[in-house]
């Protein structure tokens, strides 16, 4: 039974890092090159596998783009959803913020020059940043006592998404972790204030 299951281990870690081979080499690639000149042929090449592997991990270039991206915004849902009761959404976005980001390595660096690099990526992921505003609205809402679609949570999630890509993309030192309290204070000011605000119209109209 051992057997199995450390066999079973040894390909997950074994699939993880082709994987995190095949981003990293594309994600130098399209920092370097550009990403519509980056064949998926050089990518292989790059991550010392055959172009097939390649296909059986990422079904596009595109997918390799945003591997980290998808992966990130996929952990900060699931920890704002299953917080613990009575933790505020904000908390719990700074707390991820914080592992997210003692877990650093330079494949983030490579991000922020490969977007840097393609426009065309850049207007992709603008276009999916929408949507996760739109489900982080959702959460506020929740957590405010708001109507979902409400002009407050709205604002509150883009604030967020702005102070994350801000922060993610904020040399690594001494004064980024200065700059996420000070980030989180702004945030969670704001969400304070719409949230008795709201409380507030309420007792009004009652």
């Amino acid at each position: 039974m051992n057997r199995v299951t450390d066999g079973a281990g040894l390909r997950e870690r074994g699939k993880a890092k082709r994987r995190a081979a095949i981003t990293r080499a594309a994600f130098e690639l399209f920092a370097e090159q550009g990403f519509d000149a980056t064949t998926v042929a050089e990518i292989a090449a790059a991550a010392e596998v055959s172009p097939r592997t390649v296909t059986l991990y990422f079904r596009s270039k595109q997918d390799i783009a945003f591997a980290a991206f998808d992966s990130s915004v996929e952990a900060l849902t699931e920890a704002l959803r299953s917080r613990a009761p009575g933790l505020p959404a904000v908390h719990a976005l700074e707390r991820w913020l914080r592992q997210e980001l003692s877990c650093h390595d330079d494949l983030e660096e490579l991000g922020v020059r490969m977007f840097e690099a393609n426009p065309e990526l850049r207007a992709v992921k603008t276009a999916r940043m929408a949507a996760v505003i739109e489900e982080g609205a959702l959460i506020l809402a929740e957590d405010t006592g708001q109507r979902p679609g409400s002009l407050g949570p709205r604002l509150a999630a883009v604030a967020a998404a702005a102070v994350v890509t801000e922060i993610v993309e904020h040399p690594e030192g001494a004064d980024r972790n200065d700059a996420i309290t000070l980030a989180m204070s702004f945030l969670k000011g704001g969400v304070d204030a719409m949230t008795a605000s709201e409380a507030a119209a309420r007792d009004t109209g009652e």
